[in-house]
């Protein structure tokens, strides 16, 4: 049993319940800062305060009054800057302040991706008030269609794909609600060479990545096609493609200083076998993909996240799958009551996990953004055909019942 150090976890949400739960286990001692009151975080962690991850001041005071020995924005890009920034005041555990600003900030992660010659997408980065004419006269020479984002947020909120200029001024209405900087940037999409969107996470441990963690990305059907509603594993990838992306990979986490942590990789791969780099958050990825990732490989990602912002030595060892893993969103494309979830007959021998964040009764919300997702359900296939075959129609075998 470890020692009674205190931890300060970022964030109580469902999906950062499970951090403050392993941290418990290992014999921590969890204070937690959430401002939202009704988040589940505040009855497992052993202290609360109603503090918002992002404000700074508050949670430096938090972490100085309760004298903790780390500090882990498990799942949150908002909090993970904070992390960096008051870990550093106090000489905690962490990676650098200006590396883990450009990861999650949109335009400074595609000036970095320019200046050190990585594959990157023509953008325009601006701020919500500009002029809408200033706007398109620097993204006409832009290969339709555009990407319209806010630089600051995660989970795929606020992102718009506009075909033509008509629909600039609803995309940056809509990118503007979930800006908390007032930054906004206009992109080329890439392309795909292959199929999918691959995400996923790596873990790095001093300098070098211990598990490569990559799989593609199921994207939602019925919504704008933008977010991400479940993981694949295996991905498909060929040799060439993942030998890119891992080079790249490691050159990037060189050029930041980047020692240690879970960092939540989104890339697209080119016609010619090129990663372009659409996201590489300083943080463990949402949509529990770190216990995902933990089923697959035979690891404990989660604890690896606790003791990495401990300080403690990890010393991660994946072993080689046998079977291929898959997870879906549950979610609804509009509002009510939840009702439950069916599953065909079908599906369930590969159902092994589910995990529900809504009870009979309680509001689901229209799906815009992870935010809204009602649980995730784990399955098991034996092969990759079998699972391509459900995975390809996945809404018609697990469904969200509203009332």
């Amino acid at each position: 049993m470890i020692g009674k150090e205190k931890i300060l976890l970022l964030g109580g949400s469902y999906q950062q319940v499970p951090a403050i739960v392993k941290a418990k286990e290992l014999g921590y001692i969890t204070v937690l800062c959430d401002y939202l009151p009704d988040n589940p975080g505040r009855k497992v962690a052993d202290k609360w305060y109603p503090v918002s991850t992002t404000d700074i001041d508050a949670v430096y005071d938090v972490a100085v009054r309760e004298n903790v020995s780390g500090i882990l924005p498990y799942a949150s890009d908002p909090a993970a800057l904070t992390a960096a920034i008051v870990s550093t005041r106090l000489s905690l555990p962490t990676n650098p302040v200006e590396a883990v600003e450009i990861l999650g900030t949109k335009h400074k992660f595609r000036h970095f991706l320019q200046k050190n010659g990585f594959a990157y997408p023509d953008n325009y980065s601006f701020l919500n008030h500009t002029a809408i004419d200033t706007v398109k006269k620097n993204i006409i020479n832009f290969k339709l269609p555009i990407l319209i984002k806010p630089t600051d947020s995660s989970g795929s909120k606020g992102i718009s794909l506009i075909n033509n200029f008509e629909g600039i001024n609803e995309a940056i209405e809509h990118a503007s609600m979930f800006s908390r900087n007032g930054i906004l940037i206009a992109e080329e999409y890439v392309c795909k060479g292959f199929p999918y969107v691959i995400g996923g996470d790596i873990f790095i441990e001093e300098g070098n990545i211990s598990l490569f963690g990559h799989m593609s990305c199921l994207r939602d059907k019925d919504g704008s096609g933008l977010i991400p509603v479940g993981k694949l594993y295996p991905d498909g990838l060929n040799s060439i493609q993942l030998y890119n992306l891992r080079k790249e990979l490691e050159r990037l986490i060189c050029l930041l200083g980047i020692k240690n942590g879970e960092f939540n990789l989104e890339v697209i791969i080119d016609s010619d076998d090129r990663p372009h780099f659409l996201e590489l958050g300083p943080r463990a990825g949402g949509n529990m993909i770190p216990v995902q990732l933990s089923d697959i490989y035979d690891i404990d990602l989660i604890k690896a996240n606790v003791l990495a912002a401990m300080g403690k030595k990890i010393n991660l060892r994946p072993t080689i799958p046998a079977s291929c893993f898959m997870t879906y969103v549950l979610h609804c494309n509009k509002t009510g009551r939840f009702a439950g979830v069916s599953f065909h007959d079908d599906i369930m021998p590969f159902v092994y996990r589910k995990s529900v964040y809504k009870n009979r009764g309680d509001i689901v919300e229209a799906f815009d953004g992870a935010g809204k997702a009602v649980g995730i359900v784990f399955l098991k296939f034996p092969t990759r055909d079998v699972m391509r075959n459900f995975s390809e129609d996945i809404d018609k075998y697990i469904k969200v019942e509203i009332g």
